[in-house]
């Protein structure tokens, strides 16, 4: 079911932001997303960090970015997703945007999936957005 609903968001969607981009080129938080960007997706970054990567804006927070986001690709640990949910949600009512909420494999959180299904926000946990991309292109 994840994968088919990850497929349909990366043929509606293509502005992904990612929520604990690393600048390190040898973590899958830098090189999936850096991966998706050279296959047309407008990828965003989220670090507290202040660092450059050259086509790829990072931003210190979720609130800073000024683009439309469709989805929030997330690479953070599983207990901080109810805090980035709640951040989500509250973008969600000002701006508008945030269609998804995608947790990577290996990060699951039931109170993030009932906050984001509350408020309209399509959710994913626990799967890859680079595998979901490499089925859809097969």
């Amino acid at each position: 079911m994840e994968l088919e609903k990850g497929k349909e968001l990366l043929k509606k969607f293509n502005t992904i932001a990612v929520y604990g981009f690393s600048k390190n080129p040898e973590k899958v938080a830098h090189w999936i997303p850096v991966y998706l960007k050279n296959r047309n997706y407008k990828i965003i970054g989220i670090n507290p960090q202040n660092f450059v990567v050259p086509g790829i804006p990072v931003y210190q927070k979720l609130s800073d970015i000024p683009d439309e986001i469709h989805i929030l690709n997330v690479f953070r640990p599983s207990e901080v997703c109810v805090d980035i949910l709640n951040e989500a949600v509250e973008r969600k009512k000002e701006r508008g945007d945030i269609f998804a909420v995608w947790l990577q494999e290996g990060i699951t959180n039931e109170e993030a999936r009932k906050i984001a299904e509350g408020n309209q926000i399509a959710f994913l946990q626990d799967t890859c957005i680079y595998k979901v991309y490499q089925e859809l292109n097969r």
